[in-house]
């Protein structure tokens, strides 16, 4: 029987289809998405981070994006009118969604925070997102998993740095 998370009930009872995968989770690893990419065998482009951030120390949102891009906090707090953006701390952002770090989840949160979505991942056929606990996340379309939360989608990654440096 596969794991029910707060996410996956608020999945189920949204109607959506989705499923529920293991991947291997590494405390203390860091780029936890990128390990879910890995161990899921999924393209890192496709598989969600899901990050908790402040607008001008006063406003929380939830941040949903590709493994493999950075967020442009500046980008993200010009969406909510403000100045800076940053990282939430990880016991303001269990406190308020509910879910602890290394396994936040867009859906489910205690208190749902506005959802911003990666306009990249709309790219995907299919997204992995975190299913509200270590070493769990949910595949599911990226049309559906705005839709549940009212995702607002908008370009919030920052430009990626060449892959090489260029030589004169």
């Amino acid at each position: 029987m596969t794991k029910q998370t707060k996410a996956t009930e608020f999945l189920t009872a949204s109607g959506v289809p989705f499923s529920v995968h293991d991947y291997e989770y590494a405390p203390g690893g860091g780029l936890i998405g990128m390990q879910a990419a890995q161990s899921i065998g999924a393209d890192p482009a496709c598989v969600l981070k899901t990050l908790v951030v402040e607008v001008d120390r006063k406003t929380p949102a939830c941040l949903v994006v590709p493994a493999d891009h950075k967020v442009n906090f500046k980008k993200v707090a010009a969406l909510f009118g403000g100045r800076n953006a940053r990282m939430m701390s990880p016991e303001k952002s269990a406190e308020l969604t509910g879910f602890r770090s290394g396994g936040t989840s867009p859906f489910g949160q205690e208190h749902q925070l506005p959802v911003i979505l990666s306009a990249d991942a709309m790219a995907c056929p299919h997204v992995y997102v975190n299913a509200g606990d270590r070493g769990l996340v949910v595949r599911i379309a990226p049309a559906d998993a705005q839709k549940v939360v009212a995702a607002r989608v908008a370009d919030i990654s920052a430009a990626p740095a060449p892959a090489e440096p260029i030589k004169n």
